[in-house]
């Protein structure tokens, strides 16, 4: 009976033992973490002496003046074509020209010129006024020429005036306002309640032969504007004739708004 108790004792303190082993994993474990931790705090660490070498290093470049005021030319020196010299390997700086000033200005004094010189005869006897500016050429048409009074149906002597600028007209690219004027003389009937109708008309009528000559529909407009645009007072003979008219308006761009000021060519 002795001695089974003792094998039993015995058996007990050995698995005693084994219980206990994981501390030696633990500790193993703990030295390799606190190695490797050494380690890289040994990569990390600066190199004092190199360190210190390179900042006095710095510093003294620094603190020297400048030893040339040139830069260091790199390849051989040439001259190009407008005898400044140049380096080989270095390009030269490319200059943007700035856009030229007044060229759409030219643009149109030069297609008010060609208006003119056409319709000459007829800027003398000052029944046709040309003006033009940066965005637009004006040709201001008497409807003395154009219609008869009270009228929107085109006259057999305005034939001529009108397709000699229609022949302009069709080979430009820009956009064409038709503007119909009046005086301030009141109409009232059963084809033109006012003058708005009326201006409207007479402007449509001179766009309907621009069309018949060749010009594109796409880029013409009819505008009415009565009584509400004159150029001169209505309180005269004189005065009425002169806002009776109807306006060509050739604009330099689609959006362009006409300014008041002008330039004329006689």
């Amino acid at each position: 009976m002795r001695k089974h108790n003792q094998k039993r004792r015995s058996r007990t303190i050995v698995e005693a033992d084994n219980v206990d082993r994981w501390i030696v994993s633990y500790a193993d474990f703990v030295t390799l973490l606190f190695a490797f931790f050494v380690v890289m705090y040994a990569m990390s660490s600066i190199n004092e002496g190199k360190y210190r070498v390179l900042s006095d290093t710095l510093v003294a470049a620094f603190k020297n003046p400048p030893k040339s005021i040139e830069p260091v030319q790199v390849g051989k020196p040439i001259k190009d074509s407008v005898g400044t010299q140049n380096t080989v390997g270095i390009p030269k700086p490319i200059r943007v020209e700035p856009p030229k000033p007044n060229i759409q200005k030219q643009q149109m004094a030069k297609l008010a010129k060609r208006v003119s010189d056409s319709l000459r005869p007829l800027i003398n006897q000052k029944h046709i006024k040309v003006t033009h500016n940066a965005s637009w050429v004006e040709v201001e048409i008497n409807t003395a020429i154009l219609f008869s009074s009270g009228s929107a149906e085109l006259e057999i002597e305005a034939g001529e005036p009108l397709e000699k600028l229609a022949k302009i007209l069709q080979k430009l690219p820009n956009y064409i306002d038709v503007e119909g004027h009046t005086d301030n003389l009141p109409i009232s009937n059963a084809i033109y309640p006012s003058n708005w109708e009326l201006s409207a008309a007479r402007a449509a009528s001179v766009v309907h032969l621009f069309v018949k000559k060749g010009v594109e529909p796409e880029k013409l407009s009819a505008i009415g504007l009565g009584e509400f645009r004159p150029v001169t007072a209505n309180t005269s003979i004189t005065g009425r004739r002169q806002n009776r008219r109807v306006k060509v308006v050739i604009l330099a761009e689609k959006d362009a708004r006409r300014k008041a000021g002008t330039e004329s060519i006689q």
